[in-house]
């Protein structure tokens, strides 16, 4: 069985991401989407409870995507999912530089290979509905906390 893993920290989830699930699932038997803590990119907006689950409502649609969090080396993620292949999403040249460099790293320390799939334009920064709600109650709770119920 060939296993896909598309891993990110999906904070937040959006139509490019989906997209990309959407085709990496037409590729492979399965999909392991892995949403991921990463500590470089400071405090996240959700924790990845809260990813998991718009994660799984978003992609309730496709029953060969299976979803995951995890805090550790995607490498060991990738072992321990079957990983046929990493699967990166690109929204930009400017994306590529960075996923190489990852996907050499992958490569050289496990042995599993990376497949790019860009996105389309369209997709790259708008957010699924669940995701959109989602946002709009971490705004409304953020702007509650610092007393700015008025508008």
């Amino acid at each position: 069985m060939k296993v896909g893993l598309f891993p990110g920290s999906f904070d937040p989830f959006h139509n490019g991401h989906l997209e990309i699930v959407e085709r990496a699932s037409r590729l492979f038997d399965e999909v392991v989407v892995a949403a991921l803590r990463n500590p470089q990119k400071g405090s996240p907006l959700f924790d990845l409870e809260e990813r998991q689950a718009m994660l799984e409502e978003v992609v309730a649609h496709l029953p060969s995507v299976r979803i995951v969090s995890v805090s550790t080396l995607l490498v060991y993620v990738a072992r321990d999912v079957g990983a046929s292949a990493i699967v990166r999403g690109l929204r930009a040249v400017s994306d590529f530089e960075a996923e190489m460099q990852m996907a050499q790293m992958n490569n050289h320390l496990s042995g599993v290979e990376t497949i790019f799939i860009p996105t389309s334009p369209e997709w790259s920064f708008v957010v699924p509905k669940p995701v959109a709600e989602a946002l709009q109650a971490k705004y409304d709770e953020e702007r509650k906390k610092k007393g700015g119920g008025r508008r």
